[in-house]
């Protein structure tokens, strides 16, 4: 199964280097959060809004050396959906494919789910 991550270019080849992936969010809520493929762009635009300089991970589930958790988020624009979360580091060969997320000129994004 494939899920997503939304990071800043720059952190993405800091955890390439190291080999491992450590989100701010694995120390505080014990987790990492994630994204499914249609939920990409209603993220992006929730949490990103005005960034430039992002990248999409797209990583294999299989490949996943933490545990993968699907489970409902605590922020109510999401209510009724599951996210997927990784409990532990994210290691870097587990992701398959890094592609940019654009900002358009308003500081939305426009994601696409069938180009993954």
């Amino acid at each position: 199964m494939i899920i997503t991550h939304i990071i800043e270019r720059e952190r993405w080849e800091g955890a390439m280097l190291a080999g491992t992936y450590h989100a701010e969010s694995l120390d505080s809520e014990g987790f990492i959060h994630f994204s499914k493929p249609e939920q990409v762009e209603r993220t992006a635009n929730r949490f990103y809004h005005g960034k430039t300089d992002l990248v999409l991970l797209i990583i294999e589930t299989d490949r996943v050396k933490g545990e993968v958790i699907f489970e409902p988020p605590s922020h109510p624009t999401f209510e009724g959906e599951v996210f997927p979360h990784v409990y532990g580091e994210l290691n870097t060969d587990a992701v398959i494919r890094v592609v940019d997320l654009p900002m358009l000129p308003d500081g939305s994004f426009k994601f696409d789910p069938s180009a993954i």
